[in-house]
């Protein structure tokens, strides 16, 4: 069971209290404009710049069964930011949940709806257009657009195990293809300015599409680097937890072919999925230390924890997670 020390308490306290402001500011008419205006003011903290990456409740029962955790999750998105007490969220769709709105009709309010409601009290949502094994595409952004204008926190689109396929090439490559052509990137670009609502566009990263020295390299056509300046957000991913003694040279890596103007962002598993385990608690203590020292040195821009769906089942690596956040959230940046 997770320590309930004094710090937990008192941020559970603040987060209430926050909450409770933001109910006040919205009975008085001023919700939306009074939550754009407090999240446009600068991070100053390591807080600001953790998120946590979610997906519906227990999605990853089955993985977690296979890895002799059984019984399952239940943990929601929201409940997963306010456990780890971080300000920030990523929703990305997985087996189709949630619903999307033309296939809910009838209801008074949509999940989509449902689901933003939830997310009221946070300060940055992250919404996918491209999920979980890379299905969407970029009609899905004609449902997100209309929820961000409604919820200004909503504030960038994700595009999710963004390279799929996998075909090895008469040279011996293996060479997967963008989820979104170019094209398409530039055209979604073109549909969130003329939404209004500043948006941002993440991607997921695997260590080994970025890597040409990786053992299980997978390359792009077309090249990676041709269109990584048309994202703002690029997030790397270690998928093999065996793997992260190498993320000095995995981000090196991702430098080397991203656009220096470009965010990066270090996404942490607390679940290796590949091996079907927890990730240890010393790799768990390397990674997050590595990312705090890269987020000082402004290498990186921002920290991610996956997934909800592994937070409530009792994972040293959650239990370390948090306890370190605890410790180091109120650092200045």
């Amino acid at each position: 069971m997770p320590r309930d020390t004094h710090v937990n308490r008192t941020s559970r306290r603040a987060f209430l209290s926050a909450a409770a402001t933001g109910a006040a500011s919205l009975a008085a008419g001023n919700g939306p404009t009074a939550e754009a205006s407090a999240r446009e003011r600068s991070p100053s903290t390591v807080r600001d710049h953790m998120w946590v990456f979610t997906v519906p409740a227990g999605l990853n029962d089955k993985e977690l069964a296979l890895g002799n955790y059984r019984g399952g999750s239940r943990m929601t998105p929201a409940e997963a930011a306010f456990y780890l007490n971080v300000p920030n969220l990523l929703l990305i769709r997985a087996y189709d949940l949630p619903t999307l709105p033309n296939k809910e009709q009838g209801r008074a309010k949509t999940s989509f709806e449902q689901y933003a409601i939830s997310f009221r009290p946070l300060d940055r949502v992250v919404w996918s257009v491209v999920g979980s094994g890379g299905k969407g595409g970029l009609a899905e952004l004609d449902y997100v657009l209309p929820l961000a204008k409604e919820f200004p926190n909503i504030s960038g689109i994700y595009l999710d195990d963004f390279i799929v396929g996998g075909k090895k090439g008469a040279d011996g490559r293996v060479v997967g293809w963008p989820a979104l052509a170019p094209d398409e990137l530039k055209s979604a670009r073109k549909k969130m300015k003329a939404a209004g609502q500043p948006m941002d566009i993440w991607v997921t990263l695997y260590t080994n599409e970025v890597n040409p020295k990786h053992p299980r390299y997978r390359d792009c056509d077309p090249p990676l680097a041709d269109f990584l300046d048309l994202f703002d957000v690029l997030t790397l991913w270690t998928s093999n937890a065996n793997e992260l003694p190498n993320l000095e040279e995995n981000l090196a890596a991702l430098e080397a072919v991203a656009p220096k103007s470009r965010r990066v962002a270090l996404g942490m598993y607390v679940w290796d999925f590949l091996n079907r385990r927890p990730v240890s608690v010393p790799l768990m203590q390397y990674q997050c230390e590595l990312g705090l020292k890269w987020l000082k040195e402004k290498r990186i821009h921002e920290l991610i924890f996956l997934a909800n769906t592994m937070f409530d089942i009792g994972l040293p690596s959650v239990e370390f997670a948090r306890d370190w956040i605890a410790k180091v959230a109120s650092q200045p940046i």
